[in-house]
């Protein structure tokens, strides 16, 4: 059984946040399991993710997303529902993980660096899905989903293994969504504006 240092909870902070953006309840689960299984001695303000219930519900919804991402049209409908959950819930994360330092600087900082990671995350996923979406071949989606979960689970073996190489991921991966980003959302503008000239034709008709 391994206890978290500082270095550990850093990055396993950044990770969280980061993960949780793209696959929130994998990221419950996969957590909650390590800690149950009793792997790691997880932080005071994660332990709760170890209870029988809250594994039950994770997993649940673990189930329903995993299926739900792999469809498209469904996937972007998700996310779209997921923007209210995964962002407030990578920032309560990242604070859980200082919770036991009963340090309210470091518990603040870790919300905020948590719920800017889950934000940057979410939107280069939920974008990248959109474009994703307007191909009418299914596989881009399915390829894409699965490699969220390979990648989240990675990340997630990977900070309690090497934590600042983690962390090292994570700060790569933000540099490459902060660059995609715009390129996202000026893609994702033009499609919702040819889609409306289209509707404005067809009422004219």
């Amino acid at each position: 059984m391994n206890s978290l240092d500082l270095t550990q909870l850093i990055a396993l902070a950044a990770v969280l946040g980061f993960a949780s953006g793209i696959r929130l309840y994998a990221v419950l689960l996969i957590v909650g399991l390590v800690g149950y299984a009793g792997w790691v001695d997880l932080p005071s303000g994660l332990s709760i993710l170890q209870h029988p219930f809250v594994l039950i519900a994770a997993g649940v919804m673990f189930l329903v997303e995993f299926v739900a991402d792999k469809i498209p049209g469904v996937d972007s409908l998700w996310d779209g529902i997921q923007t209210f959950i995964r962002i407030p819930a990578g920032a309560a994360l990242a604070a859980g993980v200082f919770g036991g330092l009963d340090s309210a600087a470091w518990t603040t900082a870790a919300a905020i660096l948590g719920g800017s990671l889950a934000a940057t995350s979410h939107f280069t996923k939920a974008g990248t899905r959109a474009a994703a979406n307007t191909s009418p071949e299914p596989f881009s989606n399915v390829a894409l989903s699965v490699a969220e979960d390979v990648a989240v689970g990675g990340l997630l073996w990977l900070v309690m293994a090497y934590p600042w190489l983690a962390a090292a991921v994570v700060g790569v991966l933000v540099l490459l969504a902060l660059w995609l980003l715009p390129k996202l959302f000026r893609f994702v503008r033009r499609m919702l504006r040819a889609l409306f000239r289209a509707e404005r034709v067809e009422v004219r008709r």
